[in-house]
């Protein structure tokens, strides 16, 4: 008798040790989930995704070892974005990663309660988004990086760079209406400051914009500029081509265009951008909260130039700007 209940007891004590193991899994915390919502599509955004990653990984986080991040692409098929916010409400995911001004409004009337990150072309008070920089209120902060306000400096590096131009054709992307109206709304007055005629063109698809360069070669445009915008940035290997095409002195807002042959590049690092975004993810999964975030200001801006480029357009580089250029490439 004494050797069963004995028995009994050590079959009683191995099963409650194996359901121990089992007891402590179920009691560790869920991974937390990102949802990481962007305008453009996976390839073009390979860099902004390792840029993210490094701010994560700043405050701890390294995706697939204690955080999940789940991607949603909206690869310029606007119509396609409410039903992606709706996904990642009803999932509830622990903070949004909101990239592209129509995805930070679409997730700012989805939902109050979950934190979510944008980045802004100018400045996010004047949009609506938040309250105050210092201060922002609500689900959101993020990161300003002054594509508005460098629009009069665009136009005087361009012009430096091309001093004999005087036509120039501006191309927006009328689907972004923020970043469009942005742009065309501080343009105009940089142009007629520094004696610039200006052209508006608009495209929001490959073909449009196809259109916009035939139209640019008819009418005999001295020098291009182009808006910054999601859309154009997935694009940027078809716009530098018919840049290259038609011989048309063009500046862009990153200097991944300058990379793979558009003429100069200048604006605030988005790659930066993309770092802080992350950085901010960390600090709210930590438990941080967006209202008391404040939204950063760009502080670090890249002017590059292609001199291959410069020189199939028979433009000599002055000294000024060769100086203040953060990369010459050869």
């Amino acid at each position: 008798m004494f050797d069963l209940r004995r028995r009994e007891f050590i079959r009683l004590l191995g099963g409650a040790a194996a359901a121990w193991p089992l007891a402590a899994r179920a009691q560790q915390p869920a991974m937390p989930v990102i949802g990481y919502l962007s305008l453009q599509s996976a390839g073009p955004a390979a860099r902004f995704l390792n840029a993210f990653g490094r701010g994560l990984a700043e405050t701890g986080y390294v995706e697939g070892e204690n955080v999940t991040i789940v991607y949603r692409w909206v690869e310029g098929q606007n119509d396609r974005l409410p039903a992606m916010v709706a996904e990642l409400v009803r999932r509830q995911v622990s903070v949004i990663a909101a990239f592209g001004l129509a995805v930070a409004f679409a997730t700012k009337a989805a939902t109050t309660s979950i934190p979510v990150i944008f980045l802004a072309p100018e400045d996010p008070v004047r949009l609506g988004l938040v309250a105050s920089l210092a201060r922002p209120g609500g689900n959101l902060t993020g990161i300003n990086f002054l594509s508005g306000e460098l629009v009069a400096k665009r136009l005087e590096l361009l012009r430096e760079l091309v001093p004999g131009a005087v036509r120039v054709a501006v191309l927006v992307n009328p689907a972004n209406t923020a970043n469009a109206d942005t742009t065309l709304r501080e343009v105009d007055p940089a142009a007629r400051a520094i004696g610039l005629q200006i052209h508006v063109l608009k495209a929001s698809t490959s073909h449009e914009i196809e259109a916009a360069f035939q139209t640019l070669g008819r009418d005999r445009r001295d020098a291009l500029f182009v808006g910054t915008d999601p859309f154009f940035s997935s694009r940027h290997v078809q716009l530098v081509n018919l840049a290259s095409r038609h011989a048309i002195p063009a500046i862009y807002s990153q200097r991944e265009f300058a990379d793979v042959g558009g003429l100069m590049g200048y604006g605030a690092s988005v790659t930066d951008a993309y770092r802080q975004a992350g950085v901010y993810a960390g600090r709210i999964l930590k438990g941080s909260q967006p209202a008391s975030l404040p939204v950063v200001q760009a502080s670090k801006f890249e002017l590059d130039i292609n001199l291959p480029t410069a020189r199939m357009l028979g433009l000599t580089v002055p000294p000024t700007l060769i100086a203040r250029a953060d990369e010459m490439i050869e």
